[in-house]
């Protein structure tokens, strides 16, 4: 199997989040060592008095420092000075900047989203807007990176920037000067009602905000009928303990273990429930897989082990290593791993990673090379140790949650030509300029997500189109049978990135659940058998 499409899911959950609890000063500043037996400082130095070349002594300490965290365990990172901004931006909600979204097709920088309310928005700029400058800087140009135009809309808050843009649909151009404001960054994609009983919550990482955005959310379920609830944590790497801790409180009433840490320097920690939740009654059914870690495995450890409620997918990612922020004197940053992180029934569900970082990076790969992810019997349980629930229910640890119900990973579509559509942009880029044409009829046409639906569909005729689209960018070619394999699961995708385009995620998520296995094994449990798993039944 090619490998690739998961690459991007496991590096982002190996060196994104984790579980970050505090920032603190260099260790050196604090007498962690002594200077006199620091032997690293000592060879810097002589290399910079007697080696043969000039060397870039900060680039040397920066390697230095990344390798003696390599060492010690696959979670522990360091983070350059001027990466520490952005690395934190996802986790504490917010940035500084203009306030649109955009892709960059065919060298042009397309605005794809403007957010409600945003400096964008009350400037005026909207959806399909073409970036031509900003400021003196042309920037619809050859070769224009993500990175390049994220450093000239970003800047600090209260300050001024003027956008140069076209108008496709006024075929003029136009020009906004825009005050930078602070942008929120959501941590709960999408809420939504599957049916009129059954909300549905996809968090994707579990940042600063996360624990408030859910409240939003499941209030809003509520009102609109929700009596049992589907929690998707697939795919989240992580975050912040205490958005973990907030949000699993929602759910377990009384006063009961959530978790607790400890580690060689650092007694054991815990964190309990104890206020009355948001949704401590009703169903819940909350999705895993390989690609849910950390703070992710938290939750849905904590509601496995009080058989609150039932957990439907694959094994999660297997991380239960605490970090911390250690800020040093040049504003660069150490997470350092410094504890192991206990669910209640006391089982740790980190993995192996004695055979190093490249064999545990491969892990989530190997799981699929051997089956796992088809087939539950195809998975080996490292650790045998036995734990129960609080029903007595048999928990293992040591290599992630395994799910309550096991749903097999689809792999079917996954071919050539499946990958080239994300590898080569070539969906999002037929999406944008199928928008851009067809934008005010589909918003006439379809008055919500939920209608866009319900009543539109990939027909032939668009079908034909996209892969007339895609056979004259495409750098490859595909076979028919390579086409027909992969046609099911590419139309859905289509009609979900159509959706988004317009109703954001909740349009992408509306359309994604409508055929989502995990999602209708979700439903199908909660109405068959959900009270005889959580007594330990089949």
């Amino acid at each position: 199997m090619n490998n690739k499409i998961w690459q991007p899911v496991i590096y982002s959950i190996l060196i994104a989040f984790g579980i970050v609890i505090g920032i603190y000063l260099s260790p050196s500043s604090s007498g962690f060592y002594s200077g006199t037996n620091d032997k690293i400082s000592e060879l810097l130095q002589i290399i910079n008095q007697a080696y043969v070349d000039s060397v870039n002594a900060d680039s040397i300490e920066e390697r230095t420092i990344e390798t003696i965290l390599t060492n010690l365990d696959p979670h522990s990172v360091y983070i350059a000075a001027n990466n520490v901004k952005q690395a934190n931006e996802g986790l504490e909600g917010n940035f500084e900047g203009v306030g649109i979204e955009f892709s960059i097709i065919d060298d042009t920088i397309m605005v794809a989203n403007v957010i409600k309310d945003g400096p964008a928005f009350k400037a005026g700029l909207i959806a399909g807007d073409r970036i031509i400058m900003v400021d003196t800087t042309r920037i619809s140009i050859k070769g224009i990176t993500t990175e390049k135009v994220f450093k000239l809309l970003r800047g600090e808050a209260g300050s001024t920037v003027e956008l140069t843009c076209y108008r496709p649909t006024k075929k003029s151009i136009i020009r906004k000067k825009i005050k930078r404001g602070v942008i929120p960054i959501y941590s709960v994609d999408a809420s939504i009602m599957l049916d009129n009983r059954t909300g549905y919550i996809k968090i994707e990482r579990f940042a600063a905000t996360t624990h408030e955005e859910f409240i939003q959310a499941i209030t809003d379920l509520k009102s609109k009928g929700m009596e049992q609830l589907v929690l998707d944590l697939r795919n989240n790497p992580g975050g912040y303990l205490s958005s973990a801790t907030g949000l699993a409180d929602e759910f377990i009433a009384g006063k009961k273990l959530l978790v607790y840490t400890s580690g060689r320097m650092n007694n054991r920690a815990q964190y309990e429930s104890g206020k009355v939740g948001a949704f401590e009654q009703g169903k819940l059914i909350i999705l895993i897989d390989e690609g849910s870690a950390s703070a992710s495995e938290i939750v849905s450890g904590a509601i496995q082990d009080w058989d609150r409620g039932i957990i439907v997918g694959r094994r999660s990612f297997g991380k239960g290593l605490v970090q911390e922020s250690f800020q040093l004197r040049d504003q660069s940053a150490v997470r350092l791993t410094v504890s192991r992180y206990y669910i209640p029934s006391g089982r740790c569900i980190q993995k192996d990673y004695k055979a190093g970082n490249e064999a545990y990076e491969m892990e989530i790969n190997h799981r699929f090379e051997i089956g796992e992810v088809q087939d539950e019997k195809k998975f080996i349980q490292a650790d045998t140790t036995v734990y129960f629930t609080g029903n007595g229910r048999k928990v293992y640890g040591g290599g992630g949650i395994t799910p309550d119900v096991f749903v097999p990973a689809d792999t079917a579509y996954l071919n050539p030509f499946y990958y080239a559509l994300f590898d080569e942009s070539l969906l999002n880029r037929f999406v944008f300029y199928y928008v851009d044409e067809q934008r005010e009829k589909l918003v006439s046409t379809y008055l919500d997500a939920n209608s866009f639906n319900l009543h539109f569909s990939i027909n032939q005729q668009l079908w034909n189109s996209f892969l007339s689209y895609v056979k004259q960018h495409s750098k490859k070619s595909f076979s028919t049978k390579e086409i027909t394999l992969a046609e099911k699961k590419s139309k859905q995708m289509l009609k979900a990135m159509i959706a988004r385009q317009i109703w954001r995620e909740e349009g992408y998520y509306r359309v994604l659940s409508s055929e989502d296995n995990a999602i209708q094994k979700a439903i199908i449990t909660m109405g068959t058998n959900y009270n005889s798993l959580l007594k330990g039944g089949k």
